[in-house]
């Protein structure tokens, strides 16, 4: 396994980060707001997962409290307390979804994030995250407050670091800029969507993350596996996105995708490592985010960290891109 820096700071991540937005029980939202799937991974092949991706040197593990309504922290928190040392792993958690009905349940506020921080270590099983990331920007939060909350946080000793993910350059320019100027804590990561199929951020913000020294771990690598099977090819969780999802990724992204099959069977690889090769070769990409429901699917990500594609290659998969809409803020 490699590791490298994350962003400015001195913690080594793995190259590779396992999400752990499919661990929960398979189940039916009670609530509209909820995030439950039908094809999610119950506690026993979760640990399993988990058990494989610490020994194959994995130690960067990042879920969020409304993954699974907060099941996905406690299948995670208990597998890592049975199959790692505390100080040898990476932990990271999000907040900013709805977790409960009335108008506090949700977003950046201060109660918010001061009750969810302990609603997470709570069902995490430990005294600290290592990293604690607002899942959204919040228009409804004055951003003083939001960054005042989580410097308290982390001067608690709640968390070690706190991370950003997906909102517009400007939004995380302003957050940024309004942290130093009362010396609070920084921002150490940008966690954003970008992958093959979905390019928006190397306009703005992977320059913003660059220039800042902000490290990126990347959400959706795979383009919600788009890039792992043929175009045509239908799955359980394709079966089951929401509406937007399943219009993000448009007849014009074919190309690309047939691509990819055509680099992995000339270097004799799966899809998705030629996906996870091209993006472990931007420098700006600290470790992209998996998620998977087999080991499989994890020893094929694996995989990627000893494929280098030639520039020759780079240039074909990326040459066909086309502008999408935004998505994912």
């Amino acid at each position: 396994m490699e590791y490298r820096k994350l962003g400015s700071t001195g913690l080594e991540v793995s190259r590779l980060c396992l999400g752990c937005m499919s661990f929960g029980p398979p189940a039916e939202p009670t609530k509209p707001w909820q995030l439950i799937w039908p094809w999610t991974l119950d506690e026993m092949d979760a640990s399993q997962v988990i058990r494989h991706a610490l020994e194959s040197g994995i130690n960067f593990f990042d879920t969020a409290n409304v993954y699974s309504a907060g099941a996905s922290e406690v299948i995670v928190g208990r597998a890592l307390a049975k199959y790692a040392q505390r100080d040898e792993i990476v932990l990271a958690t999000k907040v900013f979804g709805r977790m409960s009905d009335g108008p506090n349940g949700a977003g950046l506020s201060r109660k918010a994030i001061l009750a969810e921080i302990d609603n997470s270590l709570r069902r995490l099983g430990v005294d600290y995250v290592d990293l604690y990331q607002i899942h959204r920007f919040d228009p409804d939060t004055p951003v003083e407050e939001t960054l005042e909350a989580l410097h308290d946080v982390v001067r608690a000793g709640k968390t070690r670091y706190i991370g950003a993910s997906s909102m517009y350059a400007w939004q995380f320019a302003k957050m940024l800029h309004t942290a130093e100027l009362h010396s609070w804590a920084q921002f150490a990561t940008m966690q954003d969507h970008y992958n093959l199929l979905y390019r928006e951020e190397e306009r703005e913000m992977l320059p913003l993350c660059a220039d800042q020294g902000v490290g990126v771990i990347t959400w959706s690598p795979f383009a919600r596996g788009r890039l792992t099977r043929d175009w045509d090819q239908i799955t359980l969780r394709s079966k089951t996105d929401d509406e937007p999802a399943k219009h993000l990724y448009v007849d014009q992204d074919r190309p690309i995708v047939e691509l990819v099959g055509e680099v992995a069977a000339q270097r004799h690889a799966k899809r998705a490592q030629v996906a996870l090769a091209w993006l472990l070769s931007k420098p700006v990409v600290t470790a992209p985010i998996i998620g998977v429901t087999r080991i499989g699917q994890l020893d094929d990500a694996l995989g990627a960290l000893t494929l280098e594609l030639s520039p020759d290659e780079i240039s074909r998969l990326e040459t066909p891109y086309e502008p999408h809409r935004i998505s994912g803020h």
